[in-house]
């Protein structure tokens, strides 16, 4: 029996199609960036500028390199620093919560 081997357009249609279809799936990490952002708030105002100034900066700066992958349109980086920024938030907080709580008693 004879089998007809794939012409190279084919190969290429197939790589173009799947390239295509993953740029379909990647969409800006709008809620990362938004749980980030309110995190890093949060920090804030729970005091993290006076107890927990390091762990405020690192989410400060993953938020920073966030928005710099979103602008390059870096969607998997942005989602990544994003969780990052909001990860270090949490820290900030709860060392802050914990600081002050100390420092009252």
């Amino acid at each position: 029996m004879y089998k007809k081997s794939p012409t190279r357009a084919s190969h290429l249609l197939a790589i173009a199609s799947l390239l295509a279809l993953g740029a379909c799936a990647t969409n800006p990490p709008v809620q990362e960036m938004s749980d980030a952002r309110q995190a890093i708030q949060a920090a804030i105002t729970a005091g993290a500028e006076k107890y927990a100034d390091l762990a405020l900066t690192d989410a400060q700066e993953f938020l920073a390199k966030a928005e710099a992958n979103l602008r390059r349109k870096a969607y998997n980086g942005a989602k990544n620093d994003a969780r990052e920024a909001k990860r270090w938030a949490e820290v900030a907080i709860n060392t802050a919560m914990q600081a002050s709580s100390e420092e009252k008693h």
